[in-house]
């Protein structure tokens, strides 16, 4: 079962930025008093660590008030005490997609199962009711490869673009590609922002444009930042900060064998935030409750609580984001 759970967290995470010992324990899903909590969220499987994390940390009145409920696991989650709060469990969502969509499912349904969504991705297209993605953290993204893969070590923006091209001169031809340029499953905020950064679209994906795009593997959909699916003739895009934080044993290792290559000469493995493939990590909300707590007072603003928690974000190898609780970036 792919469920990351907290191993250690007073482990700093070195990564995109250097990790800050914290004290916070959190695991695959929330655990401890209160068992329910009055913000469930769930998505993004990049983020579902670091946000176990704030949510150990964070509290209102000495209570914990935000339950963030993991991508992978059991088929279902009960979200909400049922005995106020009934119909809450839930298929859970695996991936930022799918987290966003289940969250918009609960708004336009009413039953207040779901409060906020995890997400690696910007995604502002038309939502009703509207959302708005609140900046929490900064990650950045590199390929994966085995140490004795036929993919070189140092790639350019420029030789990754190939890759995912499906350019003979870097993967061979059909049908016995010489490399498999891989994909984490559909929904996830990963899968979107490495799309975007190579210049393919889900559509592309989709109607097999680029025949040398995998996203499952001996039957199996890629999960996201599992390097157990790596092979010598393959490559994956993966979160340095999810990396990182598996390597120092902040979390689970699923790493397998799997190292991170160099992209334009910038190392994702050192003290270094001007790596060039990074992104913003967001926790996605009604735009209707900006103003109203415990959203407002949990995510809302540069002293948000979620915002305040910079130990607990670097430990989980990310880096704090400048603009975190900034609530510009709305759905249409």
């Amino acid at each position: 079962m792919n469920i990351r759970k907290l191993v250690v967290a007073a482990i700093g995470a070195a990564g995109l930025l250097t990790g800050t010992v914290c004290g916070s324990v959190a695991v695959a899903d929330p655990s401890g008093s209160p068992t329910y909590r009055q913000l469930s969220g769930v998505g993004s499987d990049t983020t579902q660590d670091v946000m176990n994390g704030i949510a150990n940390a964070v509290t209102i009145n000495g209570v914990k008030v935000i339950g963030s409920y993991n991508a992978t696991g059991t088929a279902n989650v009960t979200t909400k005490d049922p005995a106020t709060t009934p119909g809450c469990n839930i298929p859970r969502p695996n991936g930022s997609g799918a987290g966003r969509t289940a969250l918009l499912n609960s708004l336009q349904a009413g039953n207040g199962c779901l409060d906020f969504a995890r997400s690696s991705s910007l995604t502002l297209t038309a939502a009703t009711p509207g959302l708005t993605y609140v900046p929490f953290a900064v990650d950045g993204v590199s390929y994966a490869i085995t140490p004795s893969s036929t993919v070189p070590r140092k790639l350019g923006l420029a030789d990754l673009k190939a890759i995912y091209h499906c350019d003979p001169a870097y993967v061979g031809t059909a049908p016995n590609f010489k490399l498999t340029a891989l994909l984490p499953q559909a929904g996830s905020g990963t899968r979107s922002f490495w799309e975007s950064t190579v210049g393919i679209t889900e559509a592309d994906v989709v109607a097999n444009v680029y025949p040398c795009i995998k996203d499952t593997k001996n039957g199996s959909a890629v999960q996201e930042h599992d390097g157990r699916v790596l092979d010598d003739k393959s490559i994956v895009p993966f979160s340095i900060a999810q990396y990182n934080s598996q390597s120092s044993q902040t979390v689970a290792d699923l790493r397998g064998r799997a190292i991170l290559g160099t992209i334009d000469g910038l190392a994702p493995n050192v003290l270094n935030t001007n790596f060039g493939v990074k992104r913003d990590v967001y926790n996605v909300i009604p735009t209707s409750k900006i103003g109203t707590a415990p959203w407002s007072t949990v995510f809302v603003g540069s002293n948000a609580l979620v915002c305040q928690q910079t130990g607990v974000i670097n430990t989980y190898g990310f880096a704090a984001n400048p603009n975190c609780g900034d609530t510009s970036k709305q759905t249409p």
